[in-house]
């Protein structure tokens, strides 16, 4: 869709909330405050409103995900490094009591 001169991307308020992690509620109420652009259109009988989002939005959606992934990933390298310590503790302490 051009608009202005500028490609915008359609997104489903649902599609919005998950990828910015907010609920349906809250996008809703953005919308209704003029924060967000959006479009609303009949499809199958049914009104339906998407939320237009431009490139470099979208670009920074993106950005943001792959960080938290990274993120994300070391943590789980941190925790799994825990519990490898933590487990060689128990079988330390189940030794020293003789319970194995």
């Amino acid at each position: 869709m051009i608009l202005k001169g500028v490609f915008m991307e359609r997104l489903s308020i649902k599609k919005y909330a998950a990828t910015h992690k907010l609920s349906m509620f809250n996008v809703v109420k953005m919308l209704k405050s003029g924060e967000l652009k959006s479009e609303t259109v009949e499809e199958s009988g049914k009104e339906v409103t998407y939320i237009l989002i431009d490139r470099q939005e979208k670009r920074e959606i993106t950005k943001e995900t792959t960080q938290g992934q990274a993120g994300l990933e070391e943590k789980v390298r941190h925790l799994e490094q825990d519990v490898a310590i933590l487990k060689r503790e128990l079988d330390a302490l189940k030794m020293s009591m003789g319970i194995r």
